[in-house]
């Protein structure tokens, strides 16, 4: 396998397995934020510098495990069905069903006459990713060596957590690999229509068309034997994440409201909404953190090794994240004034949205979330203003 350098350069989309320069401090430019958030923004510039020194000089936060009362009511509580989302449906009908499922719950099913993807081809791609999982370790290391956030994860702090390893659309390429690639290439394809969906049922400009380069997707897989793991796992920053059913399983998922217990048909594509997501919208939907986790109802019975594969389409490393809903009541506002319609101006004054988040570097965000283990506050009450 070629260097992390050399296959950085290849990438089509910046990702985030490449480390952007540091952000300039305020001294030497401008602040992006808002001066009501200074102090988080100085802690993130702070964090952003000390996460780059070598290992022996830096101390990662520990990560706090989850309520172990939560986690016991997650696997108590009845599974719900996720509710089911037809992009095909008419722009009316997608539009109200998105905004429902977005504002109460921040997750919902795609069944597989919507999405298209073969099952076959998510089987295919488990199988392969299970024989990366049987590698011995020094092999691991050697073909998917570890450059934050992509490679193997074995969590050696405290050997609580199940292997992880995460994969970006250039590692894919690897050898034995086919399935995988093109799993990643179909999960994108409709992860992308969904953040397309939910940017015109919610009124603002999508990125992912405006400017592709804007963002990445990496495929976080895990290893679990379906022993008691209730944990969340590494915690990465995402838009909108999918996973694939391909068996019988229920699910445990953070939502805003708390832990809860899900069960999507089998075929269905499972879609969370993420912390990007909510920033983006203003704050108009419930995120999901994290990645869903296996539930065990039987935890006697022998169950066979298995693993997680969750596609998170997500931001390049460099990218500011900032509410969208404003920005784009902003170029209306500046065309308006071009214009010199008085009229007009006064108008859009009026309608216009109050800023609920404050803009935030994603690299120190996506940095802090994925070393801590934030299991009873969203990190992101700290950017709200």
């Amino acid at each position: 396998m070629s260097s992390s350098s050399t296959k950085n350069s290849h990438l089509q989309i910046p990702c985030c397995g490449a480390t952007a320069a540091p952000p300039p401090t305020p001294s030497t430019q401008s602040n992006p934020f808002s001066s009501s958030s200074s102090s988080a923004a100085a802690a993130d510039v702070l964090s952003h510098l000390l996460h780059r020194l070598p290992p022996s000089l830096t101390s990662i936060p520990s990560r706090r495990r989850l309520n172990s009362s939560s986690s016991a009511a997650a696997d108590d509580a009845v599974a719900v069905s996720p509710q089911i989302i037809s992009l095909k449906q008419t722009n009316t009908n997608i539009n109200s069903d998105l905004l429902l499922a977005s504002r109460e719950t921040g997750f919902f099913q795609l069944t597989a006459g919507d999405h298209s993807i073969p099952s076959k081809l998510a089987e295919s791609a488990e199988i392969e990713c299970l024989s990366l999982f049987e590698l011995p370790i020094d092999q691991k290391h050697h073909r998917f060596p570890s450059n934050w956030p992509t490679g193997f994860d074995f969590d050696e702090e405290d050997g609580f957590n199940p292997d992880t390893l995460c994969l970006d659309s250039t590692e894919s390429d690897e050898p034995g690999l086919n399935s995988v690639r093109e799993f990643i290439h179909e999960m994108e394809r409709v992860g992308l229509e969904v953040i397309e969906s939910l940017s015109k049922s919610l009124g603002f400009v999508n990125p992912a068309r405006k400017d592709p380069t804007r963002i990445c997707s990496l495929l976080w897989v895990s290893e679990t034997e379906m022993t008691t793991c209730k944990e969340p796992g590494r915690m990465y920053p995402y838009i909108v994440g999918l996973q694939y059913q391909i068996r019988s399983q229920k699910y445990s998922l953070q939502s805003g409201s708390g832990l809860v217990s899900v069960l999507p048909q089998i075929d269905s594509v499972l879609v969370s909404l993420g912390d990007i997501a909510k920033v983006w919208s203003n704050g108009q939907i419930k995120n999901v953190r994290g990645r869903p986790i296996p539930i065990i109802e039987d935890k006697e019975e022998q169950k066979p090794r298995c693993i997680t594969m969750s596609l998170l389409i997500s931001l390049s490393l460099d990218s500011i994240v900032s509410p969208l809903l404003s920005l784009g009541e902003m170029e209306t506002i500046e065309e308006e004034e071009q214009q010199d319609d008085d009229e007009k101006k006064k108008k859009k004054e009026g309608d216009e949205v109050s800023i609920k988040f404050s803009s935030f570097y994603f690299e120190d965000y996506a940095w802090r979330i994925y070393h801590e283990r934030l299991s009873t506050k969203d990190p992101l009450d700290r950017y709200l203003i």
